[in-house]
């Protein structure tokens, strides 16, 4: 764990994810990128007027930062801050490739809804773009998790995200359960057909990361939001795990507005995994 990025727009909720990125950092001798992205508006000004606006802007939101970051648990931490004008979502993703992140924490408001933490933008759009883990927190409770749960699909697709979840949680030092939420709908599998589909994904993966598929539940439910809501409780579980496919849902539980939605309602931190 080298780097982890942090956008902020200096509220309580990216303060409470700089609070979670510094405990992971400070664990694992980790950089923390602090970033904030300024979109500055399309108006007739000339090049050097618009050069000069582009410069003022920067260097108070600098001033900004810097005072945003004057906090005693930073100490000790290696800290270094990104001010930058964005055009597009991707940029962040550009950031975090530049210093080799392995992380974006966010913060968000928990069930009440989805906080915009980047300006113009919001972490729907982070968790869906975002080639990296996103973790998104909930509260100001300290991060210090050691149960989690991950739902899979166990489909072929899912073998490269689901290794980078498992050796993810590993550095965490966390415990997963793994789970399989069972739909009554057309995406509906019978018991062999799950444990036969869930036994060649554990055949597949067993160079690349051996697990039993004894370690998998089947958890029947309505949605896959109240089925990892409901084995997460009853694992008594404080974070939770899920693969997303962005807004092209090709696994019947990990299309994008359903993860989303999945980070919008949990009140436990939930960490994605873009496939």
């Amino acid at each position: 764990m080298k780097n982890i990025i942090i956008p902020v727009d200096f509220s309580i909720h990216s303060e409470n994810a700089l609070k979670a990125a510094v405990e992971i950092a400070k664990k694992h001798q980790s950089t923390v990128t602090i970033v904030h992205m300024i979109e500055f508006q399309e108006v007739h000004l000339s090049q050097e007027e618009k050069s000069e606006e582009s410069r003022y802007f920067m260097e108070l939101t600098q001033k900004r930062l810097d005072k945003f970051l004057n906090k005693e648990y930073l100490k000790g931490v290696a800290i270094q801050t990104v001010v930058k004008n964005y055009k597009a979502f991707s940029e962040l993703n550009q950031v975090a490739k530049e210093h080799h992140a392995d992380l974006i924490v966010m913060g968000s408001h928990g069930s009440s809804g989805i906080q915009e933490v980047v300006i113009g933008s919001t972490t729907e759009k982070v968790v869906r773009t975002s080639n990296i883990p996103v973790l998104v927190i909930k509260g100001d409770k300290k991060f210090a998790p050691r149960q989690g749960v991950l739902a899979c699909d166990f489909k072929l697709e899912s073998k490269d995200v689901f290794i980078k979840a498992m050796n993810l949680f590993k550095v965490l030092q966390i415990h997963i359960s793994l789970v399989y939420v069972n739909l009554p709908s057309s995406s509906f599998l019978s018991t062999n057909q799950i444990h036969h589909q869930i036994e060649e994904f554990s055949n597949i993966l067993k160079d690349a990361y051996q697990f039993s598929p004894e370690e998998v539940t089947i958890f029947s439910d309505f949605s896959v939001e109240s089925g990892v809501f409901h084995f997460a409780e009853k694992k008594q579980a404080d974070i939770i795990g899920i693969p997303t496919h962005g807004r092209k849902g090709l696994a019947h539980f990990f299309s994008g507005s359903i993860v989303e939605s999945m980070v919008n309602h949990s009140s436990l931190p939930v960490i994605t995994f873009r496939i």
